[in-house]
C-alpha cells in the first residue's frame, strides 16, 4: 500500500498530477480543491495517498491531509459513491465542509457537488451522520500534531517551506464534541450543534463553542 508520496511535480492536468519520486513517476488523482492548492510544475509537494486496485485498473488518489483521506474512504463506502463522486464532494466542500454538512444533515450542500444527485446526497448524509463526530475529532488531533502536510526537502534550493495552518478552530471543535459527549449528548446531536456553532462563530474558543452548542441543544418551547 502506498500511503504517502513526496516528489517533484512533472505536470498537471485537470484531474491529476504526475509526481516524480527519484525517477519514478506516479499519476495521482486529486480533487479540484487539492489541485488548486498544490505548487507549480517543477516544485516539490507531498500527498497522502490511497491506492485502489481492481482487476483491470490501478489508481492512486492524493490528499493534502489525513482527514481528507479519511473522508474519501468513508464517502466511497456509501453505495453509489465512487472515487470520482467522492473527489467532487471534497472538491466542492472541503473536508471541514463535508463534516459540517453531514453533521447538520444538509444534503443540499452535498448535492452541490458535480455529478451528485439528491438520492445519493441524502444517502451520504444518512449513512455517515454517526461518523462525522469521530472525523471532526480526528481533525483537531491531527491539526495539533502536524498541521498541513509538509513537503520533505529533496533539494533545499527547490523545496519552499510553508507556514502551518492554525489548528485552533479544529481543536476547539474536537474538544467541544468531547465535552458534549461527556455530558450525555449523542454523537450525532453533538456534532450537529458544534458544526452549526462553528459555522456561526468563526475562530471561536472551546468554551464559546460549548456554550453555543448547549443553547442549540436546549429543549425548545
Amino acid at each position: 500500500m502506498i500511503g504517502k508520496i513526496t516528489g517533484r511535480i512533472d505536470y498537471r492536468a485537470t484531474d491529476h498530477v504526475l509526481i516524480d519520486v527519484r525517477g519514478v513517476g506516479y499519476l495521482v488523482y486529486c480533487s479540484e480543491r487539492t489541485l488548486a492548492a498544490l505548487p507549480g510544475v517543477g516544485e516539490v509537494t507531498a500527498l497522502f495517498t490511497d491506492l485502489v486496485v481492481r482487476e483491470d485498473l490501478m489508481q492512486l488518489f492524493g490528499f493534502q491531509t489525513l482527514v481528507e483521506k479519511e473522508w474519501h474512504r468513508l464517502l466511497t463506502s456509501v453505495q453509489g459513491v465512487g472515487a470520482k463522486a467522492s473527489l467532487a464532494i471534497l472538491g466542492t466542500l472541503g473536508p471541514d465542509g463535508v463534516s459540517r454538512a453531514i453533521a447538520l444533515g444538509d444534503w443540499n450542500a452535498v448535492k452541490a457537488a458535480k455529478g451528485v444527485g439528491p438520492k445519493i446526497a441524502q444517502r451520504v448524509v444518512l449513512d455517515l451522520k454517526d461518523k462525522a463526530p469521530s472525523v471532526m475529532a480526528m481533525s483537531g488531533t491531527l491539526a495539533e500534531a502536524q498541521g498541513e502536510v509538509e513537503a520533505e526537502v529533496l533539494e533545499p534550493a527547490v523545496a519552499k517551506p510553508r507556514a502551518p495552518v492554525p489548528a485552533a478552530t479544529a481543536s476547539a471543535q474536537a474538544e467541544a464534541l468531547s465535552a458534549l459527549g461527556n455530558l450525555g449528548y449523542s454523537p450525532g446531536d453533538a456534532a450537529g450543534a458544534v458544526a452549526q456553532a462553528a459555522g456561526e462563530m468563526e475562530g471561536a474558543s472551546t468554551p464559546d463553542l460549548i456554550r453555543a452548542a448547549l443553547k442549540l441543544l436546549a429543549p425548545k418551547g
